[in-house]
Order: structure tokens, then sequence, then C-alpha cells
């Protein structure tokens, strides 16, 4: 999909051609017919166009023939039965003419772009939008890791008196995103102080503030994915051990339960032989067989009680 956008005073508009200069031009899921035609008809090269659409390539800056390829990692929300939290690459083309975006999928950094939720906002001011990209991408880690550890600590509640693998496999999800999470931002970090450092793009002054702001986001949600990943870690060694915890206390609580039971059953089995017994003349025979089951019943579960079997 081909969307074009282009600023007129302090209004963007949307626009069907791809030769106006100034234009921010959005490619998601492109076709090859796609690429080509922005290839063809705005001279950027193709090989930058089709770099993003790869779902494993790495962040990195890369110059030629005056356009200025960036690869940056964004975070996505994926919805398969539960909430699962992943990056994607996403390619910013600088030109001497546009700017151009290309991602496998919507997200919602480029849809807060788009639906007008960030204030100042120029097509035609490049380094400005891309690195508001970057700040608003920034901030969606943020975001997102926040979520995290809100269920993760949801997640926790559950786990006290859980005996279930669900709980764990939503922690391990959640441990998964979190390493994404990491090596992303990590990752984009060295791709914005590369920025900074060789200036591949025409800074001016708020432009270089704009960029350490960036860098400072990034390096604040790089520290809370490290904090959160090793509470997560730790998280799922304790719960692990809990959980074999909590069915050992099951188990050895069915088993006091199956001892105390047997008691009555071997007094019922004793007094059940076809052998001469006592009380078996006695009109309230049954009735004693009956108390001597259940005292002796109670004095094994006085025991085990002294020893904490329940």
């Amino acid at each position: 999909m081909i969307e074009v956008f282009y600023t007129v005073g302090d209004e963007t508009i949307t626009t069907t051609s791809l030769q106006e200069k100034g234009s921010w031009i959005r490619l998601t899921e492109p076709t090859k017919e796609e690429l080509l035609r922005v290839s063809a008809e705005t001279g950027v090269l193709l090989e930058f166009l089709e770099a993003p659409l790869d779902d494993e390539e790495r962040p990195r800056i890369e110059v030629e023939d005056g356009q200025v390829l960036m690869i940056v990692n964004i975070p996505i929300v994926v919805q398969n039965g539960t909430v699962k939290y992943d990056t994607l690459p996403l390619g910013i083309i600088v030109t001497e003419n546009h700017i151009i975006t290309v991602c496998l999928e919507e997200n919602a950094v480029i849809n807060d772009l788009v639906a007008g939720r960030l204030k100042s906002f120029y097509t035609y001011k490049k380094t400005r939008l891309t690195l508001q990209i970057l700040y608003k991408t920034a901030t969606y880690f943020l975001k997102y890791l926040k979520e995290i550890d809100r269920k993760s600590n949801e997640i926790e509640q559950a786990l006290h008196g859980s005996m279930q693998n669900e709980e764990l496999i939503r922690l391990l999800n959640l441990e998964k995103s979190l390493v994404y999470f990491t090596t992303s931002l990590r990752s984009n970090e060295i791709v914005m102080k590369k920025l900074l450092r060789t200036k591949v793009l025409k800074m001016y002054a708020e432009d270089e503030d704009l960029l350490e702001d960036v860098i400072t986001e990034n390096a604040q949600a790089l520290e809370m994915s490290e904090v959160y990943s090793n509470i997560t870690s730790g998280m799922m060694d304790a719960f692990a051990s809990i959980i074999s915890n909590n069915l050992n206390i099951v188990m050895k609580f069915l088993t006091s339960i199956t001892i105390i039971l047997a008691v009555p059953t071997m007094v019922a089995s004793f007094f059940g032989m076809n052998v001469p017994l006592p009380f078996q003349n006695s009109p309230h025979g049954f009735l004693i067989t009956i108390v001597i089951s259940l005292f002796l019943a109670m004095v094994a579960v006085l025991a085990m009680a002294r020893k904490e079997m329940f």
C-alpha cells in the first residue's frame, strides 16, 4: 500500500503524486510493483526499499548516491490468542526531495503520525520528521514496557496459588518480549549515536537537541527493559519452584488422607475375618468396631498434625 502525505501551511494532506517535492511516502506491506513504481518515480534505490522488508534485518545506517537509509526496530503488539510483544524493522529513506518509510505491516508509531497526534509535523522537514519517528518509537517502547510490567504483576498474583503451566507460559512470552526489546533498543541506540556522530542528515541546533532527547528516551527504555528482563527471569525460576512446591503440598495432603482412611479399613479387615473375634456375640459389636476405628483414625490425625503433615 502506498500513501503520500504533503504539508501545506500547517495542514498535512494526502496526494496521489509521487513527484511532489517535500512529501512523505508511506509504504506498508508493499508489493513488488509498488516498490518498482516508487523507485522509478522518485529515483530511490530499489535495494533501499527492499531492505526493511526482511523481518530479520538489523538496525543500521547506509548512505549511497546522496540517499540515506536508516533501519530501526519498532515495537509491535501481536494478537495471537494471547497478547505478545515483538519488534519489526522500519526503514526510513531520506532523499533530496522525499522521505520514505517502509514497513512490513501497519504499526502504531507511523499511525500516530498519520492521525496527527504529533505537534509540529511537517513532511518537508525531513530530518525533523525522521527524529520525530525515532522519538515516537522510543515512546512506544516505554509504553509497552509499562504494560509488560503490569501484566507481570497480574501473572505474579495468579501464580501464588497455581499448579498449572498457563501462567508460566504467559510469563515466558513476556520474558521473550523483553529479550526482543532489549536487543532492539541496544541496536537502535547504536544507530542514533552514529546519526549524532556522523551527521549524515543535515541538522540544526534544535534537531541535535531533539536527537539527544531521543537517545535519552531510548536509554531509559533500554534500562527499564533490562531491569524487567532480570526480574521476569528471576520470577520464572522462583515460580517454577513454587508450582512444584504447591504440587508437593497437595500430594502430601492426599497421602495423609490415604493413611488416615487406611486405619479404619485395616480395623474393618481384622473384624471381617471368618475366625472367632472379640465382641462377635455382643449386640454392640458393630458399634464398638466403629468406635475403635474412629479412635485410631483420630490418633493418626493428631500424630500427623504434630508432624505438620497437613
